[in-house]
């Protein structure tokens, strides 16, 4: 038995969950909150700043990749908003450590890695009913 069909498949679930999890961080670029060194009141009545994440895959021990979801740090980095109700004195908020360009970069990276793990997949199947074949 062969675990080119399960290396090929762990692939893919990796290659959808950084897909999602970059579309999440780019939904959410815009998610702002108060500083973590704002006042009290300031951070009970305004929620926090959107924390941004990133997969991390590792091998596993029959072959294969297991991913792993892991918050950015640090999660947030002060911007100037100055019209914003939960801004400090200075006018800055904490802004989610999203950078668009990686974020751009990790959804095509996740795009072939799907597709050349499903050229994989396809592969093995084709080459497994050519030997169904030959034995019949």
């Amino acid at each position: 038995m062969s675990n080119v069909p399960s290396i090929a498949m762990s692939g893919m679930s990796a290659a959808a969950l950084r897909l999602d999890v970059s579309a999440r961080n780019v939904a959410n670029v815009s998610s702002a909150g108060p500083l973590p060194s704002a006042g009290l009141a300031i951070v009970q009545n305004y929620p926090a700043a959107y924390t941004p994440q990133r997969v991390d895959q590792v091998e596993t021990a029959g072959g294969g990749t297991r991913a792993i979801v892991v918050p950015v740090s640090p999660a947030t980095t002060p911007m100037q908003d100055a019209a914003a109700p939960y801004a400090d004195n200075n006018g800055m908020v904490a802004a989610p450590n999203v950078d668009l360009a990686a974020e751009a970069i990790d959804q095509l990276v996740a795009r072939y890695d799907f597709a050349f793990n499903a050229v994989v997949l396809r592969s093995y199947a084709q080459m497994m009913k050519s030997l169904l074949d030959i034995t019949a």
